[in-house]
């Protein structure tokens, strides 16, 4: 019997259900639960989340690039959907932070007015001292600014589409050559995700010609996410705190090509309902990722609730929170879209 062949269109047909999925698997990896607990290694695996929204944002920037060729355009496009609400939220957060750290139950953050500028414009502490909180923010920033001149370079010299195996390569280097890792090995979380970033581009072209893979190729494909989720729940279940991170985030890049290959698959067969909100979700995601951790979580987590009560309640908070903001930035920003179309 003849296997229906595996559409890289689907990819972008369920771009938003896919980022309302990835949001979910965030907010679950968030969500506290014992090192001991039997499920620990797996609900570590939602932090997969993150690598799937710089793939499918990789995909969507080449998207862009196609439509509207212009650096400058691009680029703007690119901070006015991102940072509108960061500075809302970075304010929000920052300020309080160090103003009244006690009200807050969170400080130390920002030490003087300049970091505080800083954290609040740049997020400078994340590239200065690996301050996480919003890291995936300055993080994906960084990676717009140097898009367009990936995407002009791989058109123009196709080889250079082996830039995420070097990038693969400066991972082992950064951990292990002294001198390269004091100097920037604090930021390795975004080292290793760069690659997976750069792969979404890459695959660009291919799913906007809607291109297909070989049907028998599915049991190559489920083969290798069975294999790859595997070892990651026993490297985080058994083996938690005694590896570098980046050797976990290397199996995160087949992990998440094949994974969404296969909720495509999932998704093609499921309700209209469920679409619908996925759909929904994913289309403020943003905001949730800035909102539901250090403005929800935080204060939820001290209550002693189980894990899966905790996360109910941060989405029951986070997602009005996150539509209204979302709404709000919308009103604010749909003219200005409108004059740069």
């Amino acid at each position: 019997m003849m296997k229906k062949n595996i559409e890289l269109g689907n990819i972008s047909r369920y771009r938003g259900e896919l980022m309302g999925l990835a949001i979910i698997f965030v907010v679950l990896f968030h969500v506290g639960l014992p090192r001991e607990d039997i499920f620990f290694g797996l609900r570590r695996m939602g932090n997969i989340g993150v690598d799937i929204f710089l793939f499918l944002s990789g995909i969507g920037l080449w998207y862009s690039w196609s439509k509207t060729p212009s650096t400058l355009t691009f680029l703007f496009k690119r901070f006015l959907r991102v940072y509108p609400a960061w500075i809302i939220i970075a304010a929000l957060y920052y300020i309080p932070d160090m103003i009244c750290p006690d009200l807050v139950r969170h400080g130390g953050h920002s030490t003087n007015i300049i970091d505080l500028i800083g954290d609040i414009t740049i997020n400078w502490d994340f590239w200065l001292n690996d301050e996480l909180t919003f890291w995936y923010i300055p993080a994906i920033m960084m990676l717009y600014l140097f898009t367009p001149a990936y995407i002009q370079l791989i058109i123009k010299h196709p080889t250079y589409r082996w830039l995420p195996a070097l990038m693969m390569a400066w991972c082992i280097v950064l951990q292990y050559v002294s001198p390269i890792h004091d100097a920037v090995g604090h930021i390795e979380i975004f080292w290793s995700r760069v690659p997976i970033f750069l792969l979404g581009i890459n695959m660009g072209a291919a799913v906007k010609e809607k291109k297909t893979i070989e049907g028998s190729s599915i049991w190559l494909i489920i083969i290798a996410f069975i294999g790859t989720l595997s070892t990651c729940i026993y490297l985080e279940q058994v083996k938690h705190g005694h590896f570098p991170l980046f050797l976990e985030r290397m199996l995160y890049i087949p992990l998440t090509i094949t994974g969404i290959i296969l909720l495509n698959e999932l998704l093609s067969r499921a309700p209209a309902w469920f679409h619908k909100v996925c759909v929904f979700i994913g289309a403020i995601s943003l905001e949730i990722y800035l909102i539901h951790h250090h403005f929800i979580l935080i204060y939820i987590e001290q209550l002693g609730w189980c894990y899966w009560a905790k996360f109910l309640a941060v989405l029951a908070l986070a997602l009005p929170l996150s539509w209204l903001l979302h709404k709000l930035l919308e009103i604010a920003i749909s003219p200005i879209e409108r004059r740069i179309k």
